[in-house]
């Protein structure tokens, strides 16, 4: 499975691609994905570690020490806690969330996968994601995995993200649709 260029091209797209290569020798692709899954949680959850990646005036070793810590309280792969020293080292823990992203796009790639997100006003059952997914499956004739968020603002219906295709089935939407026609 080809990778998209536009990844690759990106720092954290080589940096991502570099530590899948090594995953993937080693048989850890899918333990990188959930330490990078972890992490991604920890940063979002934790003003400090955000403030901690994006602050330039942490010395190298600092930083390093301190990832190194945050990696064995989420008790992370060695490969993971070795490719965070790296990024520590040459300063680019800020790119952090962009390789974590970049990771799962590439590694979900070469499973042949595609990720739909999928925002809907309520959370949907499994028969119904279930079934979303084979619609997915059918029109993308790849399997899909599905990332769902419940944004109440949409009213109904839902908004589906492949990439940089967009289907969006909102009711918000269609009001505002509507509405530009009305005022025509």
């Amino acid at each position: 499975m080809e990778i998209s260029g536009g990844i690759t091209a990106s720092l954290a797209g080589r940096y991502a691609s570099a530590l899948y290569d090594l995953a993937n020798e080693q048989n850890f692709v899918s333990a990188v994905e959930a330490d990078f899954e972890k992490l991604s949680a920890a940063v979002r959850e934790s003003g400090d570690l955000a403030a901690l990646i994006r602050n330039p005036q942490i010395t190298r070793g600092d930083a390093g020490k301190a990832i190194d810590a945050v990696a064995g309280l989420l008790a992370l792969s060695p490969l993971t806690r070795n490719f965070l020293g790296v990024l520590a080292q040459n300063r680019r823990l800020a790119s952090l969330p962009d390789v974590a992203r970049a990771f799962a796009t590439i590694a979900a790639a070469m499973r042949g996968e595609v990720t739909a997100e999928v925002t809907t006003a309520h959370p949907l059952d499994d028969s119904q994601l279930a079934a979303l997914a084979e619609k997915l499956k059918l029109r993308e004739g790849r399997e899909v995995k599905l990332k769902t968020t419940v944004d109440p603002e949409i009213l109904g219906g839902l908004v589906v993200r492949i990439g940089s295709q967009m289907i969006d089935s909102s009711i918000r939407t269609r009001l505002n649709s509507l509405a530009q026609a009305m005022k025509a």
